[in-house]
């Protein structure tokens, strides 16, 4: 399936020379959605997997499909102030800027998913924090991996994704 056609170019966004990836017309369509769910962690051993954990935000929304498709629970990585004591943090570097992100402390095996793989900083923050707070990090996956910026690796292999630029 060509999922070109329902990403959205936004140039300039969120800050001048970025080139924003733009979901939202993926997340309109039935198929698309039904392609990602299906498609997006077949290369994980999912029997190894107890919960699909998201990075907010767009990585919620994936997290919770492939959470609800796959029989799994889901958990929040969420950014910093949003979710109740306690919780662990870590601060990262993004390309355009530095954040924090919050987990609450846990334990299980899991998958970490979000949108778009830029620099690396956000899904390395979200995969060290997830073993920070107690949960054995199985995989990662990405929806739109920016290869042009990034040449990260889990467990000795680029991290999955559906959308290579």
């Amino acid at each position: 399936m060509n999922l070109r056609k329902w990403i959205r170019d936004i140039p300039d966004f969120p800050s001048k020379g970025v080139l924003f990836r733009d979901i939202s017309p993926l997340l309109k369509s039935p198929e698309a959605l039904k392609y990602v769910a299906e498609n997006l962690l077949g290369h994980a051993d999912l029997s190894a997997v107890d919960h699909i954990a998201g990075v907010e935000s767009r990585g919620f929304i994936l997290g919770m499909l492939l959470a609800a498709h796959h029989g799994k629970g889901f958990i929040p990585i969420r950014k910093a102030g949003k979710l109740p004591p306690p919780v662990v943090a870590r601060s990262y570097d993004l390309e355009y800027g530095q954040a924090e992100l919050e987990l609450n402390p846990g334990e299980g095996r899991v998958v970490v998913v979000d949108d778009v793989l830029a620099t690396g900083g956000t899904l390395q923050a979200a995969i060290d924090l997830c073993s920070q707070a107690g949960y054995r990090v199985q995989d990662a996956a990405v929806l739109i991996n920016l290869t042009f910026l990034n040449k990260m690796e889990f467990n000795g292999r680029a991290v999955p994704s559906l959308l290579q630029y």
